[in-house]
């Protein structure tokens, strides 16, 4: 997906500050999880919600406003209750930032729980039996 640094999204010094790579990277999952059919609005509904556990973000090279970016996004591994994530913002062909994270499928209570098998599918799940 493209992305234009807004004004609202640098600091002094004209660059993107850096807890907006955070809100990309949600961005970017939320449009995977919605290009795969997935609907967070329904899962929301049935009482279920993906929460981060954890992310690691490895910055490279500064962005600065109103340049033209872009995020890829991929699922590298799911288990019966978790989603890994890579992710790769450009400009063009120079990666600036990379990040891993992991999202866990939580209940209404926050307790982790198994993604349910029709919202797996829309995951991008990989089918690997590993235990969470």
């Amino acid at each position: 997906m493209q992305i234009r640094v807004r004004y609202s999204e640098t600091d002094a010094m004209g660059l993107l500050h850096h807890s907006n790579y955070l809100t990309y990277f949600e961005v970017g999952r939320t449009e995977l999880f919605r290009a795969q059919g997935g609907n967070y609005r329904h899962m929301e509904e049935l009482g279920l919600f993906f929460v981060v556990a954890s992310i690691n973000v490895r910055f490279r090279r500064p962005a600065g406003y109103d340049e033209l970016l872009t995020l890829d996004t991929t699922v590298t591994r799911q288990t019966p209750a978790r989603i890994e994530h890579h992710y790769e913002l450009r400009r063009g062909d120079l990666v600036l930032c990379e990040a891993d994270s992991v999202i866990a499928c939580v209940n209404s209570d926050g307790t982790p729980v198994r993604i349910p098998d029709d919202l797996e599918t829309l995951t991008g799940g990989t089918g690997e039996a590993s235990q969470d």
